[in-house]
């Protein structure tokens, strides 16, 4: 009886394992759809969906971001194609694209 529990467990965990794969999946397909969409053609998304931060990640910052629309100084906040409100240009967040 104990194996037939062990293994259901073990399948238990697996099945979950693979939901939560598939769900964080999910997510990152839309995200990348919105990324790839034509700016205006989708709703920006909250800064709080992008997850984003006022501060950079390692090197990654919004100023060297695709989507960052700059300020009127390099220092000053700017905005973003993707995410709403105000955005810093040290900042960074989820839907990050490094220029080319």
């Amino acid at each position: 009886m104990k194996k037939r529990n062990d293994r259901f467990d073990a399948g238990r965990r697996a099945l979950i394992g693979k939901g939560i794969q598939v769900a964080a999946m999910g997510s990152v397909a839309a995200l990348g759809a919105l990324a790839a969409s034509p700016a205006g053609a989708q709703a920006k998304v909250s800064q709080a969906t992008a997850m984003y931060q006022d501060k950079p990640n390692g090197t990654q910052r919004c100023d060297a971001c695709m989507q960052f629309i700059p300020g009127k100084t390099p220092t000053s906040s700017g905005t973003c194609k993707l995410v709403e409100g105000v955005i810093s240009p040290h900042g960074w967040c989820g839907l990050f694209v490094a220029k080319v």
